[in-house]
């Protein structure tokens, strides 16, 4: 026995897919089930497994502003995915558990604060809803999120993009090369939360030896410098020699020895599409890890050590990103002061967004108001074009947790006055400081509490 106890909760979500042959169904995990199960893993007494709930509504409102309202972009699959991180936040929080792994289904790290469909298989922010809960249910602040998913974790960036006090840190295969297209370096977050976003796009083809040169130079001792009261890890293994999605060369037991050394709070499971030859292993290896117990013996049956190494010109690439990232990090306050300077009473910025799964194209703009005394609150206008000339057109305020008085009246008074605006369709207050979450349809003058 080593004294720790994970917990662990299993959800496949067998009756749920985008289509039969998509890449994100249900047989994405009947070989790990095989695998944990003939293991005896849920039988350790190591590991304690927790039966999964659904998520609340107003857990998915308390992030996402969905359009045109909760019910209409969440599965009961999509609850359970959120609520089973839910189930797990509860007890690690209460002490009954040492660490966490959600091993569920569907994913969710590229669905943003605004959400009009799926994107990269993603609806609803599973990390997102769970870090939400437990700062509002615990008075947790400060939060670090390490995606070591190969595509960027822009949906989870973009929720946290303009917060102090959540680090977002995401390694992923270049931008240039794999989708998102995105998370880029000169990607550090909003003005008032300069290089609490630490992006390093690495190049196609890096395997273990580059991982966890990031890992150790540059993500360890930020986090180490941060000292978040959570750290959680959007465990996406399409990183995996293997994976049919993405090009990168890490094994099985690289992703073990990865989260020993991350040691997270809380692990969810995001993408990895090798259902055979990765997701298994990979599997074994996290939950042997955070266990605590050896996983020396997990591998592949085809791995052979030492048959993906760094080139030359790789390292100095990586190397290169790591000290380009690390300054940024050291001179954080600095580039805050300046991008606040510059800003003026508010920071405004256009986005357009595209969902490949279904097929919308969203144009938005942003507003943040450059408080002096609080992170500030949001506006955000948002347009989204569903073909043959139908389109959703919304208006969104929010209230961060810790704003203060007159940022939270300021957000309300616009939430109201955007009310009697034939401009929009729907209008969205969250306001997580009262924990009150509002969509109201300007054409049937409804509104949903949440």
């Amino acid at each position: 026995m080593t004294g720790k106890r994970m917990g662990l909760i299993f959800f496949p979500a067998f009756d749920w897919a985008i289509s039969p042959t998509h890449p994100e169904r249900e047989e994405r995990l009947l070989y790990t089930r095989d695998q944990i199960f003939e293991e005896g893993l849920m039988d350790l007494p190591e590991v304690e497994e927790y039966k999964p709930r659904l998520a609340e509504l107003r857990d998915i409102a308390r992030v996402h502003l969905c359009v045109p309202n909760v019910e209409a972009q969440v599965t009961d699959a999509h609850l359970i995915a959120a609520g089973s991180t839910l189930v797990l936040a509860d007890a690690y929080m209460d002490k009954k558990i040492s660490n966490a792994f959600a091993l569920v289904r569907p994913p969710g790290h590229h669905s943003m604060r605004v959400a009009h469909g799926n994107r990269g298989f993603c609806n609803v922010n599973n990390e997102a809803i769970m870090i939400e809960y437990i700062r509002q249910k615990y008075g947790i602040r400060k939060v670090a999120i390490v995606d070591t998913d190969v595509h960027h974790g822009d949906g989870t960036q973009e929720i946290f993009y303009h917060d102090p006090d959540v680090l977002f840190i995401s390694f992923h295969q270049d931008g240039r090369t794999l989708y998102p297209g995105s998370g880029f370096m000169d990607e550090l977050g909003g003005p008032k939360a300069m290089a609490r976003t630490i992006n390093i796009p690495l190049p196609p083809e890096t395997p273990d030896e580059g991982i966890h040169y990031v890992l150790d130079e540059l993500v360890l001792p930020i986090l180490k410098e941060f000292d978040p009261q959570l750290v959680v890890n959007s465990a996406g293994q399409d990183n995996h020699y293997t994976d049919p999605l993405a090009n990168m060369r890490f094994s099985a037991q690289g992703y073990a020895r990865l989260n020993e050394k991350l040691s997270p709070d809380i692990a969810v499971l995001e993408g990895g599409y090798a259902i055979e030859t990765a997701l298994p292993y990979v599997n074994t290896g996290i939950i042997l890890a955070m266990a605590g117990l050896d996983y020396s013996h997990v591998r592949e049956p085809d791995f052979v050590p030492g048959q993906f190494q760094m080139s030359r010109t790789m390292k100095a690439t990586i190397e290169a990103i790591v000290q380009h990232q690390k300054d940024a990090w050291d001179r954080r306050d600095e580039l805050t002061d300046t991008a606040v300077s510059r800003a003026g009473p508010f920071y405004r910025r256009k986005k357009s967004i595209f969902y490949d799964t279904d097929m919308i194209s969203e144009s938005q703009e942003e507003s943040v108001k450059m408080c002096p005394h609080c992170p500030g609150y949001m506006t955000i206008s948002s347009r989204a074009s569903k073909g043959y000339g139908t389109s959703d057109r919304v208006f969104g305020a929010f209230v961060p947790l810790f704003a203060c008085h007159r940022c939270r009246e300021e957000a309300k008074e616009e939430y109201e006055s955007r009310k009697t605006d034939s401009a929009f369709d729907y209008i969205y207050l969250q306001d997580k400081t009262a924990d009150d979450y509002r969509c109201y349809s300007v054409h049937e003058k409804n509104e949903r509490v949440y």
